[in-house]
This record gives structure tokens, sequence and C-alpha cells, in this order.
């Protein structure tokens, strides 16, 4: 990788399909990507691309369900003194189908939190006074949230991280495989940004709702020919014709480009929550709850040091 230590430099999880990429190639242009994801062939390949167009990238491999790697990943990125502006976890997955990891934890709940909870905690020591970290949240955490309702979500079922990493929610939650984890994750996300911004005032923390972006690659390890069939080719324009009548809807392109404007934002905020417009939005009452708040990131915290180091 060229001398990259007079420009400012931005880790990407997941870049390498939906969102991710699409905040990777938009982040490019503002300074060096550090492309964290678990495929070698494919974070060559976005590699590639953004270095094409004379910019620079890096690529790290890593599996954030598994903590060891997640550990040598943020040694070999602390190596690289590269002066990181912005930490974006993006990275997740929906699993129509639960599986666990080597440790037995739920992949999901692995994954989406406590994989990037770990990451941030080891590189936050390594990231200069004023930069950005930015978790993809997502509001189908919220019981409430009428969209996310209409397509079969119930909200987060969070029991504790012990539970969730068993892969256990509270009963009477969503009939839709994988909804119940994948959303608990995701308020486990939101309580996260709140306490960390909270802790650690010199780092702007915030969260982002991108969207409903029907096209983006999530679930599609555990989906059907025809599924990703109809993902690639039918939704994306689909989407485009219903995005003036549906705000909720969104693009990984438009996604990729408010999160980056989060992640290069130099107006010092933190502790926020942005919709898919970038604008401040409200989580679930839970995920506002300061109590709730530091009973997540405790319980994250006691889980993960009973993890081998």
């Amino acid at each position: 990788m060229p001398n990259t230590t007079d420009r400012k430099a931005y880790i990407v999880t997941g870049p390498t399909s939906g969102i991710g990429r699409a905040t990777a190639l938009e982040l490019a242009r503002h300074g060096a990507v550090v492309l964290v994801g678990r495929d070698p062939a494919k974070l060559d390949e976005v590699q590639k691309i953004i270095e094409q167009k004379g910019q620079r990238a890096v690529s790290i491999v890593c599996d954030l369900s598994d903590l060891g790697s997640v550990r040598r990943a943020a040694a070999e990125i602390a190596t690289l003194n590269l002066p990181i502006a912005g930490l974006l976890n993006n990275a997740g997955i929906m699993q129509m189908r639960a599986t666990k990891n080597a440790l037995g934890w739920d992949m999901t709940f692995a994954t989406n939190h406590l994989g990037p909870f770990a990451l941030t905690e080891a590189l936050a020591p390594h990231l200069p006074d004023g930069a950005n970290v930015v978790f993809v949240a997502s509001a189908v955490e919220n019981p409430e949230r009428r969209p996310a309702k209409a397509v079969g979500f119930r909200g987060a079922r969070y029991i504790s991280a012990e539970a969730s990493a068993r892969g256990e929610w509270i009963p009477g939650g969503s009939k839709l495989p994988g909804a119940d984890a994948y959303a608990t994750s995701k308020q486990c996300n939101l309580a996260t940004v709140m306490v960390l911004a909270r802790e650690i005032p010199r780092l702007r923390i915030n969260a982002v709702e991108p969207g409903v972006n029907l096209a983006t690659g999530l679930g599609r390890r555990n989906a059907t020919a025809t599924a990703r069939f109809v993902s690639n080719y039918i939704l994306p324009p689909l989407v485009l014709v219903l995005m003036p009548f549906m705000k909720f809807l969104s693009t990984p392109k438009r996604a990729g480009r408010v999160i980056a404007k989060i992640l290069t934002d130099t107006s010092g905020a933190t502790g926020v929550y942005y919709d898919e417009s970038g604008h401040p939005m409200l989580g679930s009452t839970l995920a506002r709850d300061a109590k709730f708040q530091d009973r997540v990131v405790a319980e994250t915290r006691a889980l993960l040091a009973t993890a081998p180091a």
C-alpha cells in the first residue's frame, strides 16, 4: 500500500457488498480505506476498484463472529499506523436458520453485536481525538416501528447478553426466521453507541439507520436461488420507483453517501442516532433507557471476558 501518513483513513467492516461496499467506495474519495471482511478474494476485488481510481486501500481479513479473528485484525490495523479518522461497524447478517460460532454463540448476535463491540473497544485506544465511530443500526429493534411490523418484525427481545449468545429471546416475538436475533443485535448496537459516547467523549460515536435496503446481501447466505434472483434483478428497479412514496426505502448507494457524510463530519456530534436521510431520530423506548444501555454494555463485557484469550 502506498504511503498514507499524510491522509485520513477510514475502516469499513463488511465492505464487499451492499451498503458497506457503497460506503467504502464513497469514503475512498476522502482518504485511504481499510477494508475489513472475511473473504480475501472479495476484499481484493474492492481494493482493486479503489486503486484503479488512483485512490488507496488495504485489506484486512477478519471474521467478526470469531473473537480471535477480531483481536488479530485490531492488532494488524494498529500496526498500520494510519491516521484513522473513522470506523464504520457495518458488517451484519440475518440468518434464516440459526447457526453457532466456535464458542457456541448465536452467529447473528456474535457477528452483529459481539464482534463489532470487541473491535471497537480494541481499536478505541488507537483512534485519535475527534475520530468518528459509526454503527449501522436498524429501526427494526423498535417494536412500534410500522414498516418493520408490516414485514414481520416484532422488535428486539433482549433477555441478557448470555441468553442472546445462546440464541434465546423473550417469547412471543416474530414468526419471521432470524428476526428476533437480528432486531436484538441491533438494539444492542444502539445501547453500545450511547454508552461509549458517554464513556469516551474524545471520540464521536454515533449510529445510523440506513433505511430499508431491499436489494442488499443481508441474509443471502441462507437464501434460495429464487430469492437471490429477486434480490439481484427484481427489487432494485422496484425500489427506485417506490422511494418517492415510501421515505424509509433506500439503496446501498444512497445509504453509502449518508454514512460517508456522517463519518467525515467534523461538527463534533456524538451519541446521535441518524435516520436514512442523515437526520437525528429516536430509537425504541428501551434503547433510550440509560439503565438498559448500561446493562447491555456491562453484560457484553462480562460475556466477552469469558472467551479464551
